[in-house]
């Protein structure tokens, strides 16, 4: 393997947990020429990577599927020796199928896998954690030591987020795109008072959660908060969680942020489970549900958008003790 691509084109938190994967190939084929594919923004997560040689990135926001095609005629002229399609979805195996590789390797449930050299079962149980899954595509086997997954924020990330760090400090990230994986407002701000008043609070997020953040700080008795929603990069974002004393979390992209650069991590599981395999890898971490647990939990891999029995019990009967203990 002197030429490798990988490809995931899905979610921030899938890119992040992808890294495990490309510390194991860095490890096995130190001189190997590593590249990735992933969908437009999620490469900035890799600005400053010191082994990942060429990020490729696919813009979905408009002409998606011409982009596709002459990404997919770039990649072909580079003539690659193995793919690894980490993803199930058809675009990720057309793109495999036309890369040319030698060697095309993917899981079962794609449904171009036919065209795949080699291709693995995809198993979603208890006991197997999504960075399993992915190294499974190299080893052949389910592999008990996969790396944790790994960011390198810069030296002038760092440098930048130094301003926050002047005591102690706490994070949390309220939202999620999905509604039933997000913790409650009222939920969030019981924690949030709870926050000792010499230290700060950071609320982080994208562009699109600043006004629920907003909305947070308008309604907290807590005066030392800082809503950097939309203000802060992916890596910013890593370099600022790692030094916080706690830092608070859905069942979404935060959380795997925590494990990239192994910071202290509490993730609230609301509608989806700790057997999907998506929990949080850092030393010090916890994942809080709602416990006895509903019938209806989980409702779906990824949640969904809307409770379809109007209770949400899963989310509003959490214990925020369990939260607050943790500060």
């Amino acid at each position: 393997m002197e030429k490798i691509l990988v490809i995931q084109t899905a979610s921030i938190g899938d890119v992040v947990l992808l890294t495990s994967l490309l510390e194991k190939l860095h490890h096995k084929f130190e001189n190997a020429q590593i590249d990735i594919l992933v969908k437009k923004p999620n490469h900035q997560l890799f600005i400053s990577h010191p082994f990942v040689n060429n990020v490729w990135h696919w813009d979905k926001s408009d002409k998606k599927y011409l982009r596709l095609m002459v990404l997919c005629e770039s990649i072909r002229k580079e003539k690659y020796d193995v793919v690894f399609c980490v993803q199930r979805f058809f675009s990720s195996g057309l793109i495999t199928l036309l890369s040319g590789a030698k060697k095309r390797i993917g899981f079962k449930k794609n449904p171009l896998s036919m065209f795949f050299t080699h291709k693995v079962e995809h198993k979603i149980e208890a006991g197997i954690h999504e960075v399993d899954r992915n190294i499974s595509l190299l080893e052949g086997y389910w592999c008990n030591t996969a790396p944790r997954p790994q960011l390198y924020p810069s030296k002038e990330d760092y440098s930048k987020m130094s301003v926050y760090k002047q005591g102690i400090y706490y994070t949390l990230s309220p939202a999620s795109l999905w509604q039933t994986k997000t913790l409650e407002p009222e939920k969030w701000l019981e924690l949030i008072n709870n926050i000792p008043q010499d230290s700060m609070l950071y609320l982080l997020g994208s562009n699109q959660d600043k006004e629920l953040c907003n909305q947070l700080i308008n309604k907290s008795t807590n005066t030392n908060i800082i809503n950097l929603a939309g203000k802060l990069t992916f890596l910013q974002s890593a370099a600022l969680i790692r030094d916080a004393k706690m830092n608070f979390t859905n069942d979404s992209a935060p959380l795997h942020l925590c494990s990239s650069v192994n910071a202290p991590v509490t993730a609230v599981f609301c509608s989806t489970t700790k057997d999907f395999g998506f929990t949080p890898l850092s030393d010090d971490s916890l994942v809080v549900e709602v416990n006895p647990q509903p019938k209806c939990k989980p409702c779906g891999l990824h949640g969904a958008k809307k409770c379809k029995y109007g209770h949400y019990e899963c989310g509003r009967k959490i214990d925020m003790q369990n939260l607050i203990n943790r500060i």
